[in-house]
């Protein structure tokens, strides 16, 4: 009798064929390329770390080193970006509002902030600086006030320490070094045009900053260097002091070559800023502000304007775009307020810690000192951002998040560069349709991240 094979016989006999050579041939590769990465060079005092998902079975394709703590540079921004979603939720966004003490001819303006980064931003519409002035403006001529005494912010449970614990002295004065306050101001960066030299050494001058900084200065130290060498310059802010140096090189030949700073004080930039804004309009008010850190009687202030952000979905996107630091530390710092009454970003990171355990992922993968990944000091396993992803694949919101993931090598997923760590973590749908998450970190390599990016990329060219 012969033996009868049914159609359907034959698919399942295919598929599982199929499936047996996905099974030898992915990880296979996958181990193969990670075992010659890892034997380059470039490598030979790193610790690497790769962990690769199937993303519809959960089964685990590759792992090595998985759970092993590494600085994970800006593919931190990953866990902050689905840490706010969890615990702020998607419909999120900041306000600020603005009120005038009752009963007085000069009445004192009252600015309550909430920690929104995108006040001032040029990255939306409604957010622009002259937006936003030209709105609270508007919103005080109707009071018809034509003076105010004073300006004070409303900062209690906020600490004045914008910078978080691990930022490196030569980060925390340039742009992306921008700490959050309570009353954030254009991304709290501000530019700097400067002019160099025609011959190597030649002094570079300061052309001027865009916008005016009000009560500090700044002094160049730097000197020209040779064509192409490109922006070496860096801008070191004393605490507590007026002026900062700027030191380094920029190219020889250069009338107007930009470089971006961060605000020492956002809150005191943007009350001179509006106090000159006012006066163009006949409204006098002061150049500085009054940072109020214990509870404000409101009852005694009457609001007339408030601004509002754009929602989670807008800031996580520019968040992971862009990679701005400040967003990061912002949202860390919303959630330890929400959730603790305070800002402390330690809070905001227990909280956060706290929040994954309950979803299986232990705290000591998730040593984290800030929000944004600038730290040194961060230390993450690839285990845990791949468990994230995951998790964040499943929530109502992912299509939002999926849409910050940046494009690299044709692949969605976010970088990360530090001195000495570079990292990807995100999603990939290879050309058999499998979608896989991963992870991939690497510290303590040696040579340029630009070689190094191009060997990870050869490694992670084995999911498609």
């Amino acid at each position: 009798m012969k033996p009868y094979i049914t159609k359907f016989t034959l698919l399942l006999v295919c598929a599982l064929l199929h499936t047996a050579a996905w099974s030898q041939s992915v990880p296979d590769k996958l181990a193969a390329a990670f075992k010659k990465f890892e034997e380059d060079p470039q490598l030979r005092n790193a610790i690497s770390s790769l962990y690769v998902l199937d993303a519809k079975t959960e089964r685990v394709v590759f792992d090595k080193n998985g759970r092993v703590g590494l600085a994970p540079a800006s593919t931190m921004k990953i866990i902050t970006s689905i840490s706010a979603y969890e615990l702020l939720g998607k419909d999120f966004r900041y306000e600020t509002k603005f009120a005038l003490r009752n009963g007085k001819s000069q009445p004192a303006l009252l600015i309550l902030p909430s920690g929104d980064p995108t006040l001032g931003s040029w990255r939306w519409p409604l957010t622009k600086e002259s937006t936003v002035l030209r709105g609270l403006t508007e919103a005080l001529q109707r009071t018809g006030v034509k003076s105010v005494s004073e300006v004070v912010v409303a900062n209690e449970g906020w600490n004045e320490e914008t910078v978080p614990d691990g930022w490196m002295w030569q980060d925390i004065a340039n742009y992306y070094g921008a700490g959050p306050a309570k009353l954030n101001w254009r991304e709290n960066q501000y530019d700097v045009l400067l002019k160099s030299g025609k011959q190597l050494g030649d002094r570079v001058a300061i052309v001027k900053t865009v916008p005016r900084l009000y009560g500090y200065e700044l002094r160049s130290e730097l000197t020209s260097a040779a064509a192409g060498t490109g922006d070496n310059a860096f801008i070191y802010f004393p605490l507590g002091a007026a002026t900062a140096a700027i030191r380094g090189t920029i190219p020889v030949n250069e009338s107007s070559f930009k470089i971006s700073g961060a605000l020492p004080s956002a809150a005191n930039q943007f009350v001179s800023t509006l106090s000159d804004t006012l006066a163009s309009v006949g409204i006098q008010g002061p150049q500085q502000t009054t940072l109020q850190h214990s509870p404000i009687p409101q009852e005694s202030y009457t609001l007339f304007h408030t601004i509002t952000s754009p929602p989670l979905d807008s800031l996580v996107y520019w968040f992971n775009r862009r990679s701005i630091n400040l967003y990061g530390e912002a949202l860390l710092k919303t959630i330890a307020y929400k959730n603790y009454g305070s800002s402390d970003s330690d809070k905001g990171l227990e909280k956060l810690r706290q929040h994954w355990l309950q979803l299986g992922v232990p705290e000591t993968e998730l040593s984290l000192v800030d929000g944004s990944g600038l730290s040194p000091l961060n230390r993450v396993t690839t285990h845990a951002q791949v468990r994230l992803l995951q998790h964040a694949r499943k929530q109502h919101w992912f299509d939002g998040f999926y849409a910050s993931v940046p494009v690299f090598n044709s692949m969605k997923m976010k970088s990360g560069t530090i001195r000495g760590a570079k990292g990807f973590s995100g999603y990939h749908k290879g050309k058999d349709g499998r979608e896989y998450v991963f992870a991939f970190l690497v510290n303590n390599y040696n040579g340029s991240a630009s070689a190094l990016v191009q060997k990870m990329y050869k490694v992670l060219d084995e999911l498609k």
